[in-house]
């Protein structure tokens, strides 16, 4: 045989090797990051999906957390990993978006360094009062903040996340001046909230849903384009009279960079089928996270608009980067 033909069938071997080594995948355990704590909603949802997704690739799918530094630990810990889809990455669309602003010097790009897989799920932000609120809507609370500029107060679980400037996109839409209130979290905001000493907070649903049920607190509205099925008696911000406030704690899958098309493709066929199992989307459900799949690309054009309105937010807003 002359070198070039053995050339040939060489090449013939790689090549015809290669869809095989892609249907081998997975053949061991999937590392799943979250870069939030344990018990929050991030981690909720990654333990759901987990779940779920471990019986249909037939591995583990393990769940480790690296939280800190508004996501970037985490983040960048999957970025670092091998592009061989053993090394997931799960985590919020908006949030990634204002990390994208909020932290100039990070190691990591969202769009450059991560493939998308698929859309999870959105979980709602609601707009809350205390039951001694004066205002029975929205637009009471937009006209009492205009009549007392600067003197009405917003709560939010920390300064430069996404509660924070999901109020400082209301003031923004409503023309409105109110005085933000930072929490450490949505725990700490609780009390004052319950007690009137602050006045409103959009926040996520979860923490609010026994002080609601109870009486103590009320819901005026959803930060959603559409009314959610959860709560469908709330009506939108923008039925509610101020347009443009649209703002949740949003789920999704990534893979690092350069991960292998058919191994995206798998990963989203899969999300996509466990996230119309009536059991997940019932656990979800109760935590006020509606589960919504969609394609890599729907889910790269989120993201790309997340990062153009939380930039415009931020720049109006005059908050200074990290």
């Amino acid at each position: 045989m002359n070198a070039r033909r053995r050339l040939l069938v060489a090449l013939g071997m790689v090549l015809g090797a290669c869809p095989a080594l892609a249907q081998q995948y997975p053949a061991r355990a999937i590392r799943l990051i979250a870069p939030f704590p344990p018990g929050g909603g991030v981690d909720i949802v990654a333990r759901a999906v987990a779940e779920k997704l471990s019986p249909r690739l037939k591995q583990p799918v393990i769940v480790e957390n690296k939280p800190g530094a508004g996501t970037t630990i985490g983040t960048d810990a999957a970025a670092k990993s091998a592009a061989d889809g053993y090394t997931l990455l799960i985590g919020p669309i908006g949030s990634q978006a204002i990390v994208h602003h909020m932290y100039p010097k990070r190691s990591f790009d969202i769009r450059r360094d991560f493939a998308p897989v698929s859309r999870i799920g959105y979980g709602m932000i609601v707009f809350v009062v205390p039951d001694s609120s004066r205002a029975g809507t929205v637009r009471d609370f937009v006209a009492l903040a205009k009549a007392n500029p600067g003197r009405m107060t917003f709560a939010s679980s920390g300064t430069g996340a996404l509660i924070h400037l999901t109020g400082e996109m209301f003031k923004q839409a409503a023309g409105i001046q109110l005085t933000h209130v930072p929490y450490k979290g949505t725990t700490q905001i609780l009390p004052d909230l319950l007690d009137g000493r602050v006045d409103m907070a959009l926040d996520s649903l979860p923490a609010y849903i026994p002080h609601l049920k109870s009486g103590r607190l009320r819901a005026l509205a959803v930060a959603a384009r559409e009314r959610s099925s959860l709560m469908p008696e709330l009506p939108t911000m923008a039925e509610a009279g101020v347009p443009g406030v649209v703002s949740a704690t949003d789920y999704a899958l990534y893979a690092p960079a350069g991960t292998a098309k058919d191994i995206v493709a798998l990963l989203n066929r899969e999300t996509n089928a466990i996230l119309r199992m009536p059991e997940l989307r019932a656990k979800l459900a109760a935590q006020g996270i509606e589960a919504v799949g969609g394609t890599p690309e729907s889910l790269a054009v989120e993201l790309a608009e997340e990062i153009t309105k939380w930039g415009r937010v931020i720049a109006e807003a005059k908050i200074k980067p990290e």
